[in-house]
Formats: C-alpha cells, sequence, structure tokens
C-alpha cells in the first residue's frame, strides 16, 4: 500500500470547502482503481488529507483527479501549495467501525 499526507497550513477554510462537497470528492477519488481510503482532518490552521491506496500510481491518479476537479468547482479556494509526506505502508491495523 502507497499512503500520501498533505499538510495544508495557513487555510482555515479549506476543511469546511471540502466538507461541502464530500460526496462529489468522495465520487472522483473514490472511483480510482487501487483506492483504500482518505482521511480529511481539521487542523488549528488548516487541515490535512491522508489517501491510503494499493500502490504509488493509485495515489497519483487520485492527486490527479483531485487536481483537476478543485480546478473545476472550486476555482475559488485558494490553498497554499501542501506540505507533502509519501511512502509505502510497511505496518498496519486498524479496528473498523463507522464515524458518527
Amino acid at each position: 500500500m502507497h499512503t500520501v499526507i498533505r499538510g495544508y497550513a495557513g487555510s482555515k477554510e479549506i476543511a469546511d470547502e471540502l466538507l461541502e462537497c464530500s460526496q462529489d470528492i468522495e465520487a472522483v477519488i473514490g472511483s480510482v482503481p487501487g483506492f483504500i481510503a482518505y482521511y480529511l482532518i481539521r487542523t488549528d490552521d488548516g487541515a490535512m488529507s491522508i489517501t491510503i491506496c494499493q500502490d504509488r500510481h493509485s495515489c497519483d491518479e487520485s492527486t490527479k483527479r483531485a487536481t483537476v476537479w478543485l480546478g473545476r468547482n472550486r476555482p475559488a479556494l485558494r490553498i497554499q501549495p501542501p506540505r507533502i509526506v509519501e511512502g509505502e505502508v510497511t505496518f498496519q491495523f486498524s479496528k473498523a467501525h463507522a464515524m458518527a
């Protein structure tokens, strides 16, 4: 599995903007072959996103699709380039349950 974490500092409105269009974003990113999960985390000064896919190519494709979608549907959303951390997942575990 491959994971990409993006930190959007200085963009306090990004979490609210993305939440408003979460169904559209889910359709765009979720349709990428190899997609596993996406998380958006509101932080004190912006947001962080976590994308998990079966491989790097799938993460790259999800990024491309999201970038195109945002450019077309939220052109007024001004965000600083994110700090990006990515790599292969080497260990994982989870306790699956639905979020409230």
